[in-house]
Order: structure tokens, then C-alpha cells, then sequence
């Protein structure tokens, strides 16, 4: 089992993943290897957030040159995490039908995805 330090490789930003934080999607590189599954159950142990979706995207390294020689950066790999920016309390009934009403202890964003 890989720790979340070693699947999360660090933020992606650019103007377009900044302009998605507002929707509750963060953008991250993670290691090449990681499943879904995997990125999920990382984002939501490093920073306390509940996951609803993940997509992934991989990335083939480009071939640069310098002078003579030629060589290929490497492959890796995005994913576009989407948190839940609202988290409603979970009711539910006990034993002897007493309605109980629990707050999720999630975060509803990442304050430290800015700072790379």
C-alpha cells in the first residue's frame, strides 16, 4: 500500500484550474501508476475533504532536442479532483426511533493548494 504522499505529486495550476476551484475542482499531478480509487482515498486523507468524482488524464512525454542529441521528457499524469463544497448533516433513526441528526466533519475547500 503506497502512502497518499507518494500518489499525489503536487498541484497542476493554471488559469483554468483556478477558475475551476470556484465549482469545487482541484487539479493535481499524481504518480503515473494511481487508480482512481487510489486518488481519491489520498485527497481525502491529506486534506480532510469529501471526494465525489475523480477523472484522470494521461500524458505522453514530448521528444526535445538539444543540439545533436535527442531525448523524451516523461510520461505523467493529471487528475481533476471534485469535492463536496457542501456537506448536508446524515439523519438517520436508532434503535428505539429517535431521529439523529450528525454533521459531517469534512472541509468544504483546500487552503493549501495555492501554496507550491
Amino acid at each position: 500500500m503506497r502512502s497518499p504522499e507518494d500518489i499525489i505529486i503536487g498541484p497542476y495550476i493554471t488559469e483554468k484550474s483556478n477558475a475551476e476551484i470556484a465549482n469545487g475542482k482541484y487539479t493535481f499531478k499524481v504518480d503515473v501508476n494511481a487508480t482512481k480509487t487510489e486518488v481519491k482515498m489520498a485527497v481525502e486523507k491529506l486534506f480532510n475533504v469529501k471526494v465525489l468524482s475523480v477523472n484522470t488524464i494521461n500524458y505522453s512525454g514530448k521528444t526535445k532536442r538539444l543540439g545533436v542529441y535527442s531525448g523524451k521528457r516523461p510520461d505523467w499524469k493529471k487528475a481533476i479532483v471534485k469535492i463536496d463544497t457542501d456537506p448536508k448533516p446524515e439523519t438517520y433513526l436508532t434503535k428505539g426511533g429517535k431521529v439523529v441528526t450528525t454533521t459531517k466533519k469534512y472541509k468544504t475547500s483546500i487552503e493549501e493548494f495555492g501554496i507550491a
